[in-house]
């Protein structure tokens, strides 16, 4: 008994860990503003995942106060999700209807006395990391492994969801490939076809004006 608890830990232990390899459920994002100019992060999510994303200016050394920023996110047919300005700090959630590369731009106002680059955390989650597990746990009434198992049955279902999508874009690619290759194939017939055709022409248009200068 002692032996299948202790492998079913380690079994448990590893699948958390090869859960946090394939899917990328938070990431802490440091980004230096420039004065001008705007600086842009994006993700590739698919369809009916939930974002959730907190952003804060971090304060310089010299004790001036933190300077605004602006914000701007779009899904990836250009909708705005999300759109702050004169912030110092804020946070947006959404829940994603397109699959593609969603992306958030950040820039300054203009109200920075300094007038150098501007420091901006951003915390982006995704999927199950987007979700206050805490929460589930008190509504619930489940803590320990009972609680890892949820944590690991939301991660296998997340990988699940994600296996599918990257077969969907595999599928997607492979049928985009076979018609390039099916026009290439058919642009070079129409070439060699066309060639053929001028040679052809060339040698009839020879033929008869040798035939009238009667040099044949």
């Amino acid at each position: 008994m002692e032996m299948n608890g202790s492998g079913f830990v380690l079994r448990l232990l590893f699948l958390l860990c090869i859960s946090d390899l394939l899917i990328p459920m938070s990431q802490a994002i440091w980004l230096n503003l420039p004065a001008t100019g705007t600086k842009c992060v994006s993700e590739e999510i698919q369809n009916n995942v939930v974002v959730l994303a907190d952003y804060v200016v971090i304060p310089d050394d010299h004790g001036n106060p933190s300077p605004t920023i602006s914000v701007k996110v779009t899904s990836p047919y250009g909708n705005n999700l999300h759109h702050k300005e004169n912030v110092t700090h804020g946070q947006f959630a959404f829940t994603t209807n397109e699959a593609g590369n969603y992306l958030a731009c950040f820039w300054i106002d203009g109200h920075n006395q300094g007038g150098g680059d501007v420091s901006v955390s951003l915390d982006w989650k995704t999927g199950i990391g987007a979700k206050d597990w805490e929460s589930v746990a008190r509504k619930e009434k489940i803590e320990g492994v009972e609680l890892e198992l949820r944590k690991l049955e939301g991660a296998v279902e997340a990988i699940h969801e994600n296996l599918l999508y990257l077969k969907s874009r595999e599928a997607e690619m492979r049928t985009v490939s076979e018609k390039t290759n099916s026009r290439v194939a058919w642009y070079s017939i129409m070439s060699l076809g066309v060639c053929i055709a001028v040679s052809v022409l060339q040698l009839w248009h020879l033929k008869r004006f040798f035939l009238k200068k009667k040099l044949i």
